[in-house]
């Protein structure tokens, strides 16, 4: 290999896809793998997450058709169709998506024509086509979507102007997904929005059909989905807006719902009426606690949409000084690198932090090293160099390995507030 990246922050295209499709209520993901990337891939995945796993299937108890060396040589697609069938005997779920590893991509095993055999007797089984070698967990995400825009979702025969698709949040691979969702939505809510989560309130594939209905699509994320939106508008009529990361405080999410607001023509008054009240409730916690926790010089390492929001809190809402971020997940275009680095280097009240994007985590680690910083946010793999610089230390990104967090997030107008206060519990 020309490349050794030590440490990856995610795993193959499998575990991606297995995030989503384990987060969609009564979905069944079925590996056409070798034995044990089901395991692999959930470990890699949730295990790495704040601990919770998937509750309807994941890990062991996923279908897998445990490709050998026999099928490598004479080909796995009658074991598939013996695993398939269990499934469905066994599992009672609404769609069954068979997962593509490596082997099976290797030796050509042709998964579309086998679920297609399957839909035409009725029953809901969904190729999912891309082996685990093409790429990491992140391209997964994308996939699945790219898969439910092929073979679900479909056309609607009415538009919802209250409806809105929420997208961008990877569930498990974001350790605050499910917490994040329930706030972005609460607040839409207040504005008189219907939201299509897909991964919380027990959404299931139903939900997942009928999101041509939506009047927009909202992606959380300062670059993933690009051709997931363009052919939600190109198929379905679905226009998007793109916000730079989850917003954390009520900087970011005042400019988060004036955004909605504006692109779907709401009324000025339930915009700002929204405002108010949400601004209200944050600061008047705020004036509350000044000077609780004292001024901080501090470096973020994190996936980009996490570094964007909590550079920004810190600094603008917070008055702390940004001396650098590290992104740390591969970001490959030069356009995004440009979007990414804009977000962080506008700062409404500090000057801008050094922008560097890593992947490796000694690179990460040396890099981190070279400044000169009093409190350090990033995963659980920041730990040690934290500890050897001293400086304060708050796990916030994937991996979180020593968090167990079930619906706790520092997203939105209320979630900051539960920043300060880990930031201050944690001194």
């Amino acid at each position: 290999m020309s490349l050794v990246t030590e440490n990856p922050r995610g795993t193959c295209v499998l575990g991606g896809v297995n995030n989503v499709l384990s987060a969609v209520t009564r979905v069944c993901p079925i590996y056409h793998s070798g034995p044990g990337c089901c395991m692999q891939t959930s470990a890699g995945e949730s295990g790495q997450a704040g601990l919770r796993t998937p509750y309807f299937l994941s890990s062991v108890s996923s279908p897998c058709s445990n490709m050998l060396e026999r099928e490598v040589v004479f080909g796995g697609e009658r074991k598939l169709r013996d695993e398939i069938d269990g499934a469905i005997e066994i599992i009672d779920a609404d769609a069954y998506f068979v997962l593509t590893g490596c082997t099976a991509g290797i030796i050509g095993d042709d998964v579309a024509a086998i679920t297609e055999d399957y839909r035409k007797r009725g029953l809901p089984v969904y190729p999912v086509t891309t082996p685990g070698f093409a790429g990491d967990s992140l391209l997964g995400f994308e996939t699945a979507w790219d898969t439910f825009l092929d073979y679900i979702i479909e056309p609607a025969a009415v538009k919802c102007p209250d409806l809105v698709n929420l997208l961008g949040v990877i569930p498990y691979h974001d350790p605050h997904w499910s917490g994040t969702l329930e706030e972005l939505s609460r607040i839409l809510r207040k504005l008189g929005l219907r939201v299509n989560t897909f991964f919380t309130d027990d959404q299931g594939i139903a939900t997942v059909r009928g999101s041509a209905a939506a009047a927009l699509n909202i992606i959380v994320s300062p670059y993933l989905l690009k051709d997931t939106a363009k052919k939600f508008e190109e198929r379905f009529g679905v226009p998007s807006i793109r916000f730079n990361g989850v917003p954390i405080g009520a900087t970011q999410t005042t400019e988060f719902v004036r955004e909605v607001g504006a692109a779907l023509k709401l009324g000025q008054a339930i915009i700002d009426s929204v405002v108010k009240s949400e601004e209200k409730y944050v600061y008047n916690y705020f004036e509350s606690i000044i000077g609780a926790l004292s001024w901080k010089r501090f470096v973020v390492a994190a996936d980009a949409g996490t570094a964007i929001g909590v550079t920004r809190f810190l600094a603008d809402d917070y008055g702390f000084t940004p001396v650098a971020v590290i992104v740390t997940e591969p970001i490959w275009r030069d356009s995004d690198k440009r979007r990414i680095t804009d977000a962080l280097t506008n700062p409404e009240y500090a000057r801008p932090p050094e922008v560097s994007f890593l992947s490796d985590h000694y690179e990460i680690r040396q890099k981190i090293k070279s400044y000169d910083f009093t409190l350090l946010v990033g995963s659980s793999l920041e730990d040690e160099v934290a500890r050897e610089t001293g400086a304060q230390f708050h796990v916030m990104a994937f991996p979180m390995s020593d968090k167990l967090v079930i619906n706790r997030t520092y997203a939105g107008y209320r979630g900051c507030l539960t920043l300060v206060e880990d930031l201050f519990n944690n001194l």
